[in-house]
């Protein structure tokens, strides 16, 4: 990735890393000292995950099973015989996550993987999935001091092993916040952790069914969610994971992975032409990531989706319910996504009320209209909404990089219909002192009637990284004169990704204004005839 300029901050550690793919432990000839190479990861700016599954292999001397007979904490039939299922490391015993004794027991491990400097940890295989048949419902659960049987206990299994995880984590390191991944989970699973969709299917189908399941998951409260791009079965084609690369880096979880034996998943794995692609896409992700990271902010307030249906800003609308149009969706309140197919080049789209500019070259579409549009190979459809802006920084490696002292925010033409503010948020993104008022946050407020952006008082007590805004507006162009002589100008283009070449230039790049202004901590207005 580093040799390559394709940013990536995490690395996940799947059941090889295990030794016989026994939970907490370690490959002794792969990884013989994991601490060091975990400390060569974090050097070079990689976070590292660990997938850790709840069965627990019977063995005698392994130290987890011999600990978990003794402490008595392992799922039992109503005679009081231990439940015995076949998983990765061969015939396993489960702990009862549903009983108090056994969250802490599990969590107590966590001390040594904290201590080697693991950052995250990602549960797999928690509904509980067991080889050829189903977890037997006859078997007892503790249900927190409410004894009942796996029929009752199976949905929050899964969620009650990613609250051992999470709570482990914080356990031995209180003042960072943890990041859990699981499979399963039920309704109050984001208190704990992060979903993903599972092992979908290297296909066109799946990688649009899984826009439509995020959307979902995103109404019902699970903001942090994704999937496997490229898919995790079968063999992802080279024009699937062009389109899925794209789509990934605007969900809100995002990461490539697949099963063993198939096509590998990293972006070079399909040629020059994709890994371009990939770059440019993942670039353009962490280049947003003040934008992101705030959107993320909200959803900690108050539940707001981060990828979210078209319906949550226009239910009254019957056009978004039409198929073809579901696959679009909100990337948080400024961006429309348009999920594709890879299977042909012409696609018809909806566009809202409201009037939408091309992200990549700026031309503006009105609302209420469906449009076609020719999507290349390595074209996805992403529009931001008239009204509304987004606010970014330079491209980073990793997000332990510090990006320059200018934020960038992106003001697009048109009337902020909802009369909403974006709330930008920032803090130290690892520890938990933004609960102590360790935040910078302020209000941005577009007024299309003044053609100016109002920007808030500072709310926090942290010190912005940032020192200057340049302040690019966006369909503005039609107020440009020669009596100002302020402005200053770029290329619409260049503030993205130039992946795309239009034949006829003056059609879709035009010269696009922006100011400089020094970041000041009380309230600002900004007016671009003032300029």
């Amino acid at each position: 990735f580093r040799t390559k300029d394709i940013p990536c901050d995490v690395l996940y550690f799947d059941i090889h890393y295990m030794e016989k793919y026994k939970v907490f432990t370690w490959d002794k000839k792969h990884f013989p000292n994991p601490e060091k190479t975990l400390k060569k990861l974090k050097q070079k700016g990689f976070q590292s995950v660990v997938i850790l599954d709840p069965g627990i292999k019977k063995e005698k001397d392994y130290l987890p099973y011999e600990d978990g007979l003794k402490n008595n904490i392992f799922v039992k039939y109503p005679d009081g015989e231990l439940y015995e299922g076949g998983v990765w490391p061969g015939i396993c015993h489960f702990p009862d996550f549903t009983n108090p004794k056994a969250r802490v027991w599990w969590g107590d491990y966590f001390e040594e993987l904290i201590k080697i400097g693991l950052t995250g940890f990602w549960n797999d295989m928690n509904e509980p999935a067991v080889w050829g048949k189903d977890f037997p419902d006859i078997t007892e659960f503790d249900y927190d001091n409410h004894p009942t049987t796996h029929r009752k206990a199976h949905n929050i299994y899964g969620m009650q092993m990613a609250r051992a995880t999470n709570e482990g984590a914080k356990k031995f390191a209180p003042n960072l916040r943890p990041f859990v991944l699981t499979r399963a989970g039920f309704s109050g699973i984001q208190r704990y952790a992060a979903v993903w969709t599972g092992d979908n299917v290297s296909e066109d189908r799946n990688m649009l069914n899984d826009v439509r399941l995020l959307n979902s998951m995103g109404l019902s409260g699970l903001a942090f969610s994704g999937a496997d791009v490229g898919g995790f079965v079968g063999e992802c084609t080279k024009e699937v994971f062009n389109k899925w690369i794209a789509i990934g880096a605007f969900s809100p979880f995002f990461r490539c992975h697949t099963m063993i034996n198939s096509r590998d998943a990293e972006p070079w794995s399909f040629g020059e032409e994709t890994e371009e692609i990939a770059r440019n896409y993942i670039k353009l992700r962490y280049k947003l990531l003040p934008y992101l990271y705030s959107t993320f902010f909200e959803a900690t307030q108050n539940g707001m989706p981060i990828q979210r249906s078209l319906a949550f800003y226009y239910p009254f609308d019957e056009k978004i319910y039409q198929g073809n149009y579901q696959n679009q969706y909100f990337f948080g309140q400024s961006l429309l996504v348009c999920a594709v197919s890879s299977e042909r080049e012409i696609h018809k789209l909806y566009l809202p009320k409201g009037n939408w500019f091309d992200l990549f070259n700026d031309t503006m579409y009105e609302g209420e209209q469906e449009i076609f549009m020719e999507v290349k190979n390595d074209k996805l459809p992403i529009f931001v909404k008239g009204g509304q802006l987004l606010i970014t920084h330079n491209a980073i490696s990793n997000t332990s990089q510090k990006p320059s002292k200018t934020l960038e925010v992106h003001i697009y033409h048109g009337k902020n219909i909802d009369n909403q503010a974006f709330v930008y948020y920032e803090d130290d993104g690892l520890t938990t002192n933004h609960e102590e008022k360790e935040f910078y946050r302020r209000y941005f407020w577009y007024d299309d009637e003044n053609k100016s952006i109002e920007i808030g008082e500072v709310e926090g007590n942290y010190s912005t990284h940032f020192e200057t805004m340049r302040i690019f507006w966006h369909g503005f162009e039609e107020n440009k004169s020669k009596e100002i002589l302020d402005y200053n100008f770029v290329l619409p283009i260049s503030n993205f990704d130039p992946w795309e070449y239009p034949e006829d230039l003056s059609k879709t790049i035009k010269n696009l204004p922006y100011q400089d202004v020094i970041l000041k901590s009380e309230k600002m207005t900004i007016a671009f005839a003032s300029i």
